[in-house]
């Protein structure tokens, strides 16, 4: 995996591509605030389409228990960060 280092606290740590990307997402939401880091993030999505219309192609093809093992599989992976 390609590693950065950052330096963080007067420390210089090594980080993930996807670890330096959460960490700066957090920064914006501890700085803007979810809803405002989110809307910012999304000035520079050039997605076009209807989410809200385009996800139940996806979405009605899973379970509950198919998005809980999802949500859980998910964290199990991220406890390292």
């Amino acid at each position: 995996m390609n590693k950065k280092y950052v330096i963080y606290n007067e420390r210089v740590i090594m980080m993930t591509p996807v670890q330096l990307t959460r960490k700066r997402f957090q920064s914006l939401v501890d700085t803007l605030g979810y809803a405002d880091a989110v809307s910012f993030i999304r000035q520079f999505d050039k997605r076009i389409g209807n989410y809200t219309e385009e996800r139940h192609q996806w979405l009605d093809k899973l379970s509950l228990g198919d998005i809980l093992a999802n949500i859980q599989q998910r964290q199990e992976n991220s406890q390292g960060f």
